[in-house]
């Protein structure tokens, strides 16, 4: 299937009994091309909970062969959790929970890689760690450097993780790096203490203006999107590997971002990969995404048309000085800062419907990964962050100074209202802006 945005806009306005039918054909095509098992990921939140609903009410004789497949990342939403966990059993389901994998031998935290870096460099070793490109030949190179001295030290000051750790948000922002703007912005997949070996040492960097800004960045704030992959992928992969499933149903619309409208005018419905556990049958790995052109009031509408059960979270919300409420959109981790350049972003929404779990995240961290992007994206004009130094007084701060990031610049005695220079899942980004 091949279409024009055009096209794609064409078939957003249709009405929902024909995005219906069109979901049915979808899923029928893939289980069509199923020679194994087919499996649903679901993430508690309304859209994947609306396809699992088509599923059962069109096709109930895949009950058997459907894996419900449900994400639990470790900082989920109580309340999506909550129904995630219910829902399996009110719908009789073959319901599995994949949870982040654990480590498979010690490996130190980052604070720890920086002082074995610090090490390696004043002893005048760097040619042991570094490729001639000037890149870490890989985070166990620089770890293996590590002296009896700072060994003791670690282990003390518990600067070691053990073998056996979960892969959990806090490790991987430790190893990583925060999530913070949108995915293609912190494109980097690698170690921090790798990129931080990178930016100060490759020979390789690009000369593209907008991508040296970008480093510059990169090089201030500790920014990765790595914990998508090992707290969802990863754990998901190793579910539908166990099961040996080889088709994947997932409730993405391609109104939610343009990555993902491009994804489904150049692939369609249902498109072919592979898989690692399916190489020995020689089979092809199938994703399919029933529900790619609809909207959010097409899932509202067949939610209460077909009385579809869904998380409480989507009716908590705050009310704006106008007297506006505002609901939770998106479910998601809890600490996943993306959007942070929009209004009503969802670490703000956060803030004003789990203050306690705001409060973790912010002060464990993010809120001075925060205030460094700030200062680094300003172009040096003056900001309220020059005003509040300290994350206690930033974090105390009311109205909250994290809120809009996009909006702290002072000038005049007022705040500039910026828009954002980036979609958060495109792969376009003026990092020079």
């Amino acid at each position: 299937m091949y279409i024009s945005y055009e096209d794609l806009t064409i078939e957003q306005n249709k009405d929902l009994d024909y995005k219906i039918a069109e979901a049915v054909k979808a899923i029928a095509a893939a289980l069509k091309v199923c020679r194994h098992r087919c499996a649903l990921a679901f993430s508690g939140g309304k859209d994947s909970t609306v396809l699992w609903h088509i599923i059962r009410t069109h096709f109930p004789e895949t009950v058997d062969r459907l894996v419900v497949i449900y994400g639990n990342t470790g900082i989920e939403y109580p309340e999506c959790l909550k129904f995630s966990r219910q829902l399996p059993k009110d719908w009789k389901c073959n319901f599995c929970e994949a949870t982040p994998l654990k480590t498979e031998c010690p490996c130190y935290k980052y604070k720890a890689q920086q002082e074995i870096l610090q090490h390696v460099i004043n002893q005048k070793q760097l040619n042991w760690i570094l490729k001639e490109d000037g890149k870490l030949k890989s985070t166990a190179t620089l770890e293996a450097m590590c002296p009896p001295h700072l060994q003791e030290k670690f282990e003390r000051e518990r600067l070691i993780w053990p073998e056996g750790t979960t892969k959990s948000y806090w490790w991987c922002t430790d190893q990583y790096g925060w999530p913070l703007l949108g995915k293609a912005f912190s494109r980097l997949k690698a170690h921090r203490i790798n990129i931080d070996c990178f930016l100060r040492y490759s020979k390789s960097q690009s000369e593209d203006a907008k991508l040296l800004a970008y480093y510059e960045i990169l090089s201030e704030v500790k920014i990765s999107q790595a914990c998508c992959d090992i707290l969802k992928k990863e754990p998901s992969e190793k579910v539908q590997a166990d099961y040996d499933v080889d088709v994947i149903f997932k409730g993405l619309m391609a109104a939610e971002s343009r990555s993902r409208q491009t994804n489904f005018i150049s692939r369609g419905y249902l498109f072919k990969s592979s898989r690692p556990h399916l190489e020995k049958s020689g089979d092809p790995f199938w994703h399919c995404n029933p529900i790619s052109i609809w909207t959010d009031d097409d899932i509202w509408k067949y939610i209460h048309r077909f009385n579809v059960p869904y998380s409480t979270l989507y009716d908590m919300g705050w009310t704006d000085a106008d007297g506006k409420f505002h609901k939770i959109k998106r479910n998601g981790c809890m600490g996943c800062g993306t959007d942070l350049l929009f209004q009503n972003n969802h670490m703000a929404m956060l803030r004003r419907t789990h203050q306690k779990q705001w409060e973790a995240i912010m002060r464990k961290g993010m809120a001075a990964e925060i205030q460094k992007l700030q200062i680094a994206k300003r172009n040096g004009q003056p900001s309220l962050f020059d005003v509040l130094q300290t994350t206690e007084e930033l974090l105390d701060t009311r109205p909250c100074i994290f809120d809009r990031v996009d909006r702290l610049v002072l000038k005049d005695d007022t705040w500039i209202e910026a828009e954002p220079d980036f979609d958060p899942d495109s792969d376009e980004i003026d990092i020079a802006s």
